[in-house]
C-alpha cells in the first residue's frame, strides 16, 4: 500500500464549514490515522471515557471504544480487544460520547457505528450489526427508526 495522500481542495459556496471526504478502497489503518488527525487538529474530539479494569483505572478515547452496554448490573465499555467497567450510568456515558459517532440500539446498549463492519436488515424489521472485531449485536425494534435516520444522515 502506497502511503502517498491525494489531497484535493475544491472551493464551494455552498460550505460555510469545511466537509472532508475520504475515498479509498478499503478502510485501513492510514484511514483511522487521517480521521485522527482532522479530529484533533479541529477539535472536535470529545473527552476521554474512563474505564475500570481490576483496581486500575485507564483513560478510553472515545475512536477505540466498539460499544457500552450494561449486563446484568455492570456497565461494560468493550474496545477491540478488552472490555472495561464503568461506575457510571448509561445515561451519564451517553451525555459525553460524540453524537456523529455513537448511537443507542436499545435501552441496554450504545454502539460506535464507525465500528460496524455491516449490516444485515431482515425481512421482519430488525438490524444485525456486526463489528469489525467479529462481535455482533442487535437494534431492538424500537431503535430502529432510530438507525435508519443515523444512516440516511451520514451516507
Amino acid at each position: 500500500m502506497n502511503k502517498i495522500v491525494d489531497i484535493e481542495v475544491i472551493l464551494d459556496d455552498r460550505f460555510a464549514d469545511p466537509k472532508i471526504t475520504i475515498q479509498t478502497k478499503a478502510k485501513n489503518k492510514l484511514v483511522e490515522d487521517i480521521i485522527e488527525a482532522v479530529e484533533n487538529v479541529s477539535g472536535t474530539d470529545f473527552p476521554n471515557i474512563p474505564g475500570l479494569t481490576g483496581d486500575k483505572v485507564e483513560y478510553l478515547s472515545q475512536r477505540e471504544i466498539v460499544r457500552v452496554y450494561t449486563s446484568g448490573r455492570k456497565l461494560i465499555i468493550q474496545t477491540d480487544d478488552s472490555a472495561y467497567f464503568s461506575t457510571k450510568t448509561l445515561s451519564n456515558i451517553e451525555g459525553v460520547l460524540n453524537p456523529d459517532r455513537f448511537i443507542r440500539i436499545s435501552q441496554s446498549e450504545i454502539v460506535n457505528m464507525r465500528k460496524v463492519k455491516q449490516f444485515e436488515m431482515k425481512l421482519v424489521g430488525t438490524i444485525g450489526l456486526e463489528f469489525e472485531n467479529g462481535e455482533k449485536t442487535w437494534v431492538s425494534r424500537s431503535s430502529v427508526k432510530t438507525v435508519k435516520a443515523f444512516l440516511k444522515k451520514n451516507s
